[in-house]
């Protein structure tokens, strides 16, 4: 079987292919990555000269290309975004180029060869806010940032081919992930590289916004049932169920560094941020057995050790990415 994966030199997608490569069944996928290489995608991130996976250098909006990779996929899972919600505040085009545009080129490619399942990764930032309680699959969308709302087209557009055309699509919506190899400018890799560095840290606001964490294996293992088990048309939300204000883990990460409340530079809030953050998983759990195995405690301290010792990887990175 050949499976195309976009956006797989980049933190989740990564980890997914990585995972699938380690997995070494008489029918594990063949795997073919596309990807842009932008500033948060790296091949440090993936095992080049795997005899299993195939690496193209291209653009998702990229029809002739794209066209040419559906004819020999099987399935595909689409990772490839645009996802810093600060950039596309600042510049929303590329976010609706990418997310958007992007999108439907490889759901028209992936209906006219027949390819299926097709595997959307979203968020949970596409729900907007919510005071209490957890969202289901079924919540209307209100997504607030130019970054949700170019998310949330692409989830109309997937299942949309899916009622219109009959696509097997299937969309995850995931809530905040953290590990290693994800870029530095997320909250937690950026903590962490500038306490190592002695820097200081940007804290939003009163640090009220609360997020659920989500380890990046767990919401692999999530994708993969969805990939495997999931029912054409559906979501699946996938959840860490450990929800922490940013201040509650500003505080985790200033401690694990060995820093002070000093680091910490109190800014300005971000525009249309979100309060909190929760999704109902028990729709992934009851069908597809899904449940976060990482303790998150653990998981955070081995996070944290993985920047420590891996300076030679996010360094050059977070002088790249740097705006």
């Amino acid at each position: 079987m050949n499976l195309l994966v976009t956006g797989a030199a980049g933190f989740i997608g990564s980890a997914y292919v990585r995972a699938l490569l380690a997995a070494d069944a008489p029918d594990a996928p063949r795997i073919t990555v596309l990807d842009k290489l932008t500033y948060a995608g790296t091949l440090t991130n993936l095992p080049v000269g795997h005899p299993r996976l195939g690496f193209v250098r291209g653009d998702i909006a990229d029809a002739g290309l794209v066209d040419k990779l559906m004819a020999d996929a099987d399935q595909v899972v689409h990772f490839a975004a645009e996802s810093h919600v600060d950039r596309s505040i600042d510049a929303a085009g590329e976010f609706v180029r990418t997310n958007v545009v992007g999108t439907q080129t490889l759901l028209d490619a992936a209906l006219r060869h027949g390819v299926g399942p097709f595997v959307h990764i979203s968020t949970d930032e596409v729900y907007g806010s919510i005071e209490s309680g957890s969202w289901p699959e079924t919540h209307p969308l209100a997504p607030n940032s130019p970054y949700s709302a170019s998310k949330a087209s692409a989830d109309l557009l997937a299942l949309a081919h899916h009622r219109t055309h009959g696509l097997d699509v299937r969309v995850t919506r995931c809530s905040n992930n953290y590990g290693p190899h994800q870029f530095p400018e997320k909250v937690v890799p950026l903590f962490v590289t500038n306490l190592l560095d002695g820097l200081r840290v940007p804290l939003y606001g009163d640090g009220r916004n609360v997020r659920d964490w989500l380890h990046v294996d767990d919401h692999c293992r999530g994708i993969e049932l969805v990939r495997a088990k999931g029912r054409p048309g559906e979501v699946y939300n996938i959840g860490g169920g450990t929800e922490l204000s940013n201040r509650d883990l500003t505080g985790l990460l200033l401690q694990a560094c060995g820093a002070g409340w000093d680091r910490v530079d109190h800014v300005p809030d971000r525009k249309g941020h979100d309060l909190r953050y929760s999704v109902d998983w028990s729709k992934a759990r009851d069908e597809l057995g899904y449940r976060p195995r990482r303790d998150f405690t653990t998981a955070l301290a081995e996070t944290i050790a993985w920047y420590r010792d891996h300076r030679a990887w996010w360094q050059p990175l977070k002088q790249r990415g740097a705006r």
